[in-house]
């Protein structure tokens, strides 16, 4: 379809200094206008490729390690290199590449990868085949026939449920993107030497555009095929490998594949034994302040509550394991913002972050009853999606609530990868955990558990959040109001952390 499009894109000064302000540049399209993040530098502007690339619906591959990308389409792969002037364009219909030398470097600015619009001209033209004038000092205009027009034909026209792959290679994992113009609700998974393989029922993919040839991270290929009306990818992956997680995207059709990195993949000799030993537990007694928490159907208050266990447990741990340094976020009535529970505990070089909160529900009282541990993982259930929004409603009394990025399942990809190197360890204490607390006589536990938690998100090491009873139920309510009750908790949770250290300890040896 040929159409008379004419897309001017312009850079409009928003601040003077980058990148704590934000340069654009803006793209409009008709009536259309959106935005592309831009960079200043000595007078130059320079545009982010990952930006540019979800814009004009691009295929691309991101390796955050390397600090490359890479963009293709079904033409032409162009890779960019990071402080590097000379970008690569590949022609895979005629195999040959093509190097260009522009007249500065690339930067790496916010984790992105900016060129100089005004050297760029000639890639662009190459990759987007289309004519491209520059009109200095800050605009390009793409004539017809230009990238969005054939990208914006190609996605009316697509016959296709999968039509694309994006690949983010993290430090810690691979995110991989399969897009999709609907939704996917299942899909049944198996893994087997070294191959990680997905089957998506009645789903068609367009198989061209969702292979993928490693580049050295822990995902080596990726081969597709369509098998009658089902569809099916195989990731290859390497010895590294630990775990995967496969959602849907909240904002689109997409399915997110996470790929995780063990925690040591190779042994380093340089590594110093003091910076793994066992020797800080941070202790985080949930809210406080003018944030009560959940008031108890006997008057309790939550915050009191944790304060008393937390100091409990503080006490059991600096008498039966003097090596061990305790650290609280707080130790008295006062407020403390969740970002900083998470920057007191990455401060002190914790080891082990432990969170107490208790729970609650909106009927009170009610039957409900019980211990729960949780990890910091999208929740499953509205059970623990509702537990979270609780315990996250603290931002309410913050000054700047607006540092918190929402937790959607999408941004949960990311934290998890970032918790990656953790999460076994966490894991194995929750286990602990759950199996000392199944030994109280008349509570019960109800398990480990999964939820999405601002506070452990900003705790770099191996951190869970224990619910330690309902304080809407009469009998929870009175055991946790009771010193006895509060005492007899901490030792709970004192006995979990013994077994802990010795498989921490022992994890440490052995790597």
């Amino acid at each position: 379809m040929n159409k008379l499009l004419s897309i001017i894109l312009f850079i409009l000064i928003n601040f003077s200094i980058f990148p704590q302000e934000n340069y654009q540049i803006i793209i409009e399209e008709s009536s259309k206008i959106t935005s592309v993040p831009a960079y200043l530098r000595e007078g130059a502007y320079y545009l982010s490729l990952k930006d540019f690339a979800d814009k004009f619906q691009i295929n691309y591959y991101y390796n955050q390690a390397a600090k490359k990308i890479e963009l293709k389409n079904d033409r032409y792969l162009l890779k960019v290199s990071s402080r590097n002037p000379f970008v690569v364009i590949t022609d895979k219909k005629e195999n040959s590449q093509e190097t260009f030398q522009l007249a500065t470097s690339t930067y790496y600015v916010a984790d992105k990868i900016f060129i100089p619009l005004k050297y760029s001209i000639d890639v662009l033209e190459k990759f987007s085949g289309s004519k491209i004038k520059f009109e200095a000092p800050n605009k390009l205009v793409i004539m017809p026939g230009s990238l969005q027009t054939a990208m914006s034909e190609d996605k009316r026209d697509t016959k296709f449920d999968v039509s694309g792959l994006e690949i983010d290679e993290k430090a810690n994992g691979t995110m991989i993107r399969l897009k999709s113009n609907k939704r996917i609700p299942s899909y049944a998974s198996s893994f087997k030497e070294g191959v990680l393989t997905l089957i998506f029922r009645k789903v068609n993919a367009d198989i061209n555009k969702v292979n993928f040839e490693g580049t050295g991270g822990v995902v080596k290929k990726i081969q597709s095929r369509n098998i009658g009306n089902d569809f099916e990818l195989k990731i290859f992956v390497g010895p590294e490998y630990t775990t995967n997680e496969v959602i849907n995207a909240e904002k689109s059709n997409d399915i997110l594949i996470t790929i995780h990195n063990k925690l040591f993949v190779k042994k380093d000799k340089s590594l110093k034994k003091e910076k793994w030993e066992f020797d800080v537990i941070v202790i985080d007694p949930g809210h406080g302040g003018k944030d009560a928490g959940a008031i108890g159907v006997n008057g309790v208050k939550e915050k009191d509550v944790n304060l008393g266990i937390a100091i409990e447990l503080g006490k059991l741990i600096q008498d039966k394991m003097k090596d061990v340094k305790v650290v609280f976020t707080r130790k008295d009535d006062t407020f403390v913002d969740l970002y900083k529970r998470g920057k007191i505990a990455n401060e002190h070089n914790g080891k082990l972050f432990i969170s107490i909160h208790c729970n609650s529900t909106p009927k009170k009282p009610t039957d409900a009853n019980g211990f729960e541990v949780y990890l910091l993982r999208p929740g499953r259930t509205k059970e623990a999606i509702a537990i979270a929004e609780f315990e996250n409603s603290v931002i309410q009394y913050e000054e700047n609530p607006q540092r918190y990025q929402k937790l959607t399942d999408e941004n949960f990809i990311l934290v998890s990868m970032a918790q990656s190197a953790y999460m076994r360890y966490s894991e194995k204490f929750a286990e602990l955990l759950h199996n000392e607390f199944t030994k109280h006589p008349k509570i019960s536990s109800r398990g480990v558990k999964q939820a999405g938690f601002y506070v452990l998100v900003g705790a770099s090491m191996p951190n869970v959040l224990i619910e330690s009873g309902f304080l809407s139920n009469t009998s929870d309510a009175k055991y946790l109001a009771s010193k006895s009750g509060r005492k007899e908790m901490a030792a709970y949770i004192f006995e979990a952390i013994k077994r802990y250290r010795d498989h921490y300890e022992s994890e440490m040896k052995s790597n």
